[in-house]
């Protein structure tokens, strides 16, 4: 039977290699204290893009999606849900609210996880929300065209109430020893859930609302101002990758947690480095108060070498509207300081260089 232990677990990850990620994520850490106690009016744009991103990308995940305009009505809470898709959405809004507001009153046990997970699905008419499955699943790996592959077998559903209780318990003994890194406890806590796959739907966003509760109960508050499931989406098939080279031998307690481990750690890193980027290119535009719109974005290309989306564009500066970011764009194509690249969705614009 599957053994949960993270604290001999932990011990055996500490590679180079995991390490080095380690060190990197806790430096980056101390940065962000920093900016974000120096430079605090910067901050509340970066939380409602991050919050419309993360609503989005996790959802989309699973194949569930609506217009850009609805997706921000819904997030603003300026609208309610019309279809089963919105209702999903709306209720992933809730969660991601709940654990970003008030993640120091909510501990890891198996009631909490119910309880998310029935406000998931509030504002539907299913009535799995709040209950562990009641039948056996399979986690299956979705490709670009929407085709599924069976990837793994959880326990059945018999087990699961029993093997949550047990990782929940695992996860606090290991949290209450100092000399094991919280990062490393997270991450295979999150793996063994999402190998647990306790739910009869919605497994893969509990997931990383989980990995976003727990971040933040660990002084990690990287996902408040980036979008670490969009992150996740942008990288799904290393995400797929890492979760079935860390599954081999899971249920005889055999598995090898490194791959989907460092995974995870690298995402929380690049979440990291996006928020001093996106600091950098606020408190730039901050320090020059006579820089239009128009001028802004043309800074923000000067100062990025890959080609950039207009969505790309609203990210870093979500202050500006998509109609200012089109005009500027047109500007800046008609004056050959930018080229476009592809067209349709995959549409991008990069600076011209000599």
């Amino acid at each position: 039977m599957k053994n949960f232990d993270y604290i001999h677990r932990a011990e055996q990850l500490l590679t180079p290699r995991t390490t080095s990620l380690l060190t990197a994520i806790h430096e980056a850490k101390g940065r962000q204290s920093i900016q974000t106690a120096v430079h605090p009016d910067v901050l509340d744009t970066m939380v409602r893009a991050a919050r419309i991103q993360s609503t989005n990308a996790s959802n989309r995940i699973e194949g569930i999606s609506t217009s850009d305009a609805r997706l921000n009505a819904i997030v603003m809470e300026k609208t309610t849900p019309r279809n089963r898709a919105e209702e999903e959405i709306t209720g992933y809004r809730d969660v991601l609210a709940t654990i970003h507001e008030s993640h120091d009153y909510i501990p890891l046990t198996p009631n909490v996880i119910l309880q998310l997970h029935r406000d998931l699905f509030r504002y539907t008419g299913l009535t799995f929300g709040g209950h562990f499955k009641d039948s056996d699943n399979i986690i299956v790996e979705r490709d670009d065209e929407g085709n599924q592959t069976i990837r793994f077998e959880p326990p059945s559903a018999l087990v699961t109430p029993e093997f949550i209780e047990r990782a929940c318990a695992a996860y606090a003994n290991a949290m209450h020893e100092p000399h094991i890194d919280p990062l490393l406890v997270i991450a295979m806590f999150i793996f063994d859930f999402t190998c647990i796959h306790p739910f009869n739907d919605g497994n893969g966003r509990m997931s990383r609302l989980l990995t976003l509760l727990l971040l933040y109960r660990s002084g990690y508050q990287v996902g408040k101002y980036i979008s670490i499931e969009h992150l996740i989406e942008r990288s799904k098939e290393s995400y797929y990758e890492a979760l079935a080279a860390s599954t081999q031998g899971w249920n005889d307690d055999r598995n090898d947690y490194a791959p989907f481990v460092n995974y995870l750690l690298g995402i929380t890193l690049a979440a990291y480095r996006s928020f001093d980027e996106r600091m950098d290119v606020l408190t730039r535009n901050a320090d020059s108060g006579r820089m239009t719109k128009e001028q802004r974005i043309a800074d923000l290309f000067t100062h990025t070498l890959t080609p950039m989306s207009k969505a790309d564009i609203l990210q870093q500066l979500p202050d500006i509207s998509t109609t200012t970011v089109e005009r500027a764009l047109k500007s800046l194509l008609d004056a050959g300081r930018i080229r476009k690249i592809g067209a349709g969705r995959s549409t991008r614009y990069v600076v011209k260089r000599d």
